[in-house]
């Protein structure tokens, strides 16, 4: 199973970036994740780009996107929604389809007390009407500066609550699989 994760923040010590580590800590065999590494160099969304000269960037980004099974996304939240990156980056994935029926799991890190909650619901309104499969339960690390240091989660109970998010991720890339086997002549 492959799992690609894109994280919504461009700091060098993103507490988002932290969990996608953190992540893939937790992750093993036949599991595979790759953090998307290029968010940054998308250019900024033009419908009429897309239409006659699709970015080779934005190509990568949606084969990626189509070859994994599911994506896990870490947001910032910023005035009250996600990150301009990332937000760029889904609009981009709008018009090729390859998040329709993709199971997505969420989780934001933030210093404040509510844990990036209107990131993930933003999030999860555009993902929905995007045709994906988000899961219900996402992750919230409010004041995640306590809890990450060194690029890490250092927290046990986040890490358990990690881990849960995964495991919740990997039953619906496995119910995914079976309903597309199911549906197959």
């Amino acid at each position: 199973m492959k799992v690609l994760a894109l994280c919504g923040s461009l700091r060098e010590k993103s507490l988002n970036a932290s969990v996608l580590r953190s992540a893939t800590d937790l992750f093993a065999p036949p599991w595979e994740i790759t953090v998307e590494p290029g968010l940054d160099r998308l250019p900024f969304f033009n419908a009429d780009v897309e239409e006659t000269a699709l970015p080779d960037i934005v190509a990568d980004l949606r084969a990626a996107v189509q070859a994994a099974d599911g994506l896990l996304i870490a947001t910032p939240e910023y005035a009250h929604g996600t990150s301009g990156v990332l937000k760029n980056a889904l609009e981009w994935l709008v018009g090729g389809g390859e998040i329709a029926a993709k199971p997505v799991a969420l989780v934001s890190a933030s210093p404040a007390v509510t844990g990036g909650d209107n990131a993930r619901a933003w999030l999860t309104q555009t993902l929905t009407v995007m045709g994906a499969a988000v899961l219900p339960d996402g992750l919230r690390i409010p004041q995640a500066t306590r809890k990450i240091a060194d690029g890490r989660i250092t927290d046990e109970p986040t890490l358990a609550e990690l881990k849960g998010l995964l495991d919740d991720l990997a039953r619906a890339v496995a119910e995914a699989r079976e309903d597309s086997a199911a549906l197959a002549p």
